[in-house]
């Protein structure tokens, strides 16, 4: 488990983690190459509107869950996992067109409500490192939600979609085939996810992980600690904002005259 402390976080004390920590407790990450942002609860502030979607289309076939049930089984994961999911604990197969219903009652409450997290564009306009998109959602769902949010044009062909893997998240197919797209490393990249999966999916590829409770999901639900399977010492930070990242990896910010290598 890990708690949710910027300063205070429980990390990996092994030589390969690549930090180090001071007296009163602060870690401080070695600068990666790359960032690797998760799209939903950490670009986009889009979980509650999702969540709000799918509990009420779900409702409709007699299956009643809250957020912290989302939260719990659903987070971070593709829709035909979530789809499989439901099977699993309800033993009810959802017909052929509840995705595309999903999806069109979602995009309708995008069109309205769909808003940046704080401070993402602050955090891509400081960095001093290349930075992309990884996200379970579908292809159509992410440029959508790009677009409507007017960042579309700083992710162009540096977004990565689990339909472009085998596995979906926890599997950590799609951050190795950013991290070979990309040709970086996997030890020289860091994560930014909100959800366990996505986290172990990070972690799994040998890659630094940052867990992000800045979204309007996580404040609701006033999550404090996260458990990451087969990872029981956790991610190797907790920010609940973006400018928490330049204070562990300071090296992350360019200079007054440096170049963001973003897109």
């Amino acid at each position: 488990m890990l708690k949710s402390r910027t300063y205070l976080a429980k990390v990996r004390k092994t030589a390969e983690a690549g930090y180090v920590q001071d007296d009163i407790g602060k870690i401080t990450l070695e600068r990666p190459d790359l960032l690797v942002l998760d799209c939903d609860g950490v670009v986009i502030d889009s979980e509650v509107i999702s969540a709000r979607t799918l509990i009420g289309l779900l409702s409709q076939w007699d299956i009643r869950i809250d957020m912290e049930f989302v939260r719990q089984h659903f987070l971070g994961r593709s829709f035909p996992t979530v789809a499989g999911c439901v099977y699993d604990l309800f033993q009810v197969r959802l017909p052929n067109d509840f995705e595309a219903d999903y999806r069109q009652r979602l995009f309708e409450a995008f069109e309205t409500e769909l808003q940046l997290v704080d401070g993402i564009e602050d955090l891509l306009d400081a960095l001093a490192i290349p930075y992309c998109v990884a996200t379970s959602s579908s292809p159509l769902r992410v440029t959508r939600s790009l677009d409507l949010t007017g960042v579309l044009h700083r992710f162009e062909g540096r977004i990565f979609t689990a339909s472009q893997v085998a596995n979906g998240k926890p599997a950590p197919d799609i951050f190795l085939h950013v991290a070979k797209t990309l040709n970086v490393q996997p030890g020289k990249c860091l994560v930014i996810e909100d959800s366990g999966v996505g986290l172990q999916a990070a972690l799994s590829a040998g890659m630094q992980a940052a867990w992000f409770t800045g979204g309007s999901h996580m404040r609701k639900m006033d999550v404090t600690e996260i458990e990451v399977a087969g990872f029981p010492q956790g991610p190797h930070l907790t920010i609940d904002h973006f400018e928490a990242l330049f204070e562990h990896v300071p090296s992350m910010r360019r200079g007054p005259d440096g170049e963001n290598h973003g897109c």
